[in-house]
């Protein structure tokens, strides 16, 4: 390998080593010996003449010129994998791989079935997905788009409005007529509400409430099918539950009372030419939403 190229691997690994602090987490990331990692360093510090770590035996700290290559080093990452991304999607084809991140719920809910029909239909595409509440920055990894629920979709990104909801409180006809309807959002203290965490905060009516519970569990689903079972109060996004809430498995609760709204975004980094694949993907995500979105949700 030439001193270049050797140079450059040596830049790529402290870069680990500057964004982890930590020379084992680093070297476990790279999947390579610590060893290595840490004769990599020196050599890097003895081509430069002078240090870029301090190291104690407790800690790793950045000198100012280390602090200056981990800088340089990400924008060269997010060069590299803008020019990855131009070069892939360089084709007119409907063809090849689509890599994409989106919340657990909305995956199981519609991603699922918008990737199958839309495989049907072009049978030489192939899907990577990234299922979970991980909000991933697009300019460092490697996803062609992302599904996000917010209110502020990131401004260095293209972001195409898929649709806006409401959350909704619901429980069981078993379970309501096991513990009774709660009449008030003070009454949700009296009742077995299911949450994310131990102690969570619904939005529901004009003031944030704490709500506490016996049982959490941080995944949607699993509170909807615990709710389903009749184990208690849920608060989720309605299109998670709007099957169960018209045949009757649901009921709502408190509804005059006013809950969290969010907005769906499919979001994309803005490329020069972008590949038909692609593009194919997010027309037809953007016109499957509309076409199976509840009639209240549309846009």
């Amino acid at each position: 390998m030439s001193r270049e190229h050797k140079k450059f691997e040596r830049l790529f690994l402290f870069s680990e080593v500057a964004k982890q602090l930590s020379f084992t987490e680093a070297a476990a990331t790279l999947g390579i010996s610590r060893g290595y990692l840490s004769e990599q360093i020196r050599q890097l510090e003895k081509e430069f003449g002078r240090p870029l770590l301090i190291r104690s035996t407790r800690s790793v700290k950045l000198t100012p010129q280390g602090e200056l290559i981990l800088t340089s080093m990400g924008q060269v990452k997010q060069s590299l994998l803008t020019l990855d991304r131009q070069i892939r999607h360089d084709n007119d084809n409907i063809a090849g791989r689509i890599r994409i991140t989106a919340p657990s719920q909305f995956t199981q809910r519609y991603l699922l079935n918008i990737c199958r029909d839309f495989k049907q239909k072009y049978p030489e595409i192939e899907f990577t997905l990234d299922s979970s509440y991980t909000t991933h920055d697009l300019t460092k990894n490697d996803f062609d788009l992302a599904i996000r629920a917010t209110k502020t979709p990131p401004q260095n990104m293209v972001a195409k409005k898929l649709f806006s909801y409401q959350h909704v409180c619901c429980a069981s006809p078993t379970y309501i007529q096991q513990y009774g309807l709660p009449n008030s959002i003070a009454d949700l203290n009296q009742h077995q509400c299911l949450t994310a965490a131990e102690e969570s905060v619904w939005h529901i009516g004009h003031e944030p409430t704490k709500v506490s519970s016996q049982l959490s569990v941080n995944d949607n689903h699993m509170l909807k099918e615990l709710a389903l079972a009749g184990e208690g109060v849920i608060l989720v996004p309605e299109y998670l539950v709007d099957r169960e809430l018209t045949s009757g498995q649901l009921r709502p609760l408190l509804q005059r009372e006013q809950t969290l709204s969010s907005t769906t975004y499919l979001v994309h980094p803005q490329l020069i030419h972008q590949s038909a694949r692609l593009a194919c993907f997010i027309a037809y995500t953007l016109d499957w939403i509309q076409h199976n979105l509840p009639p209240s949700q549309r846009k």
